[in-house]
């Protein structure tokens, strides 16, 4: 063998744990993990070949497994918890929302949110809206009609 190639997969998979410490979400685990199986394979002799296969699978399988398990465990927000519980509510417009000039705050029961126009309308203060979603930390809404 020309080169080592076990201390470039040793190498490999101490700087995608490492830099997992420094990473959320369990991206960079997995191909350390990979990295590490190929530097056995190295180190026993198994071919150039061999150990990108099983580096390549061995990451793919256990980041794609790692994405299922997560989304179980990360599910969607319930409606009507935290900020989404405000979708479907309508307030009172505070100061002009106007998104050209970022400008808009409405009263929405005992709180006060910035808000931004669902089409780019301008609403006037004292106007009723209802929000139609959430947008960072922004109410979406939209000007009630009358009749409603």
């Amino acid at each position: 063998m020309d080169m080592e190639y076990w201390m470039l997969w040793l190498a490999l998979a101490a700087i995608c744990i490492v830099g997992e410490m420094f990473t959320a979400g369990f991206f960079l685990l997995w191909f350390g993990i990979g990295a590490a199986v190929a530097c056995v394979l190295a180190v026993v002799g198994m071919s150039t070949g061999w150990q990108w296969a099983s580096f390549i699978v061995i990451s793919g399988v256990l980041f794609l497994v790692s994405r299922k398990f997560s989304e179980k465990l990360t599910k969607k927000q319930p409606p009507g918890i935290g900020a989404d519980r405000n979708i479907g509510k309508q307030g009172v417009v505070l100061e002009e929302i106007n998104n050209e000039n970022s400008t808009g705050r409405l009263r929405l029961e005992r709180e006060e949110w910035r808000a931004e126009s669902e089409n780019d309308e301008v609403i006037p203060s004292g106007e009723k809206v209802i929000v139609v979603r959430l947008d960072g930390t922004h109410l979406i809404v939209k000007r009630v009609e009358k009749g409603d």
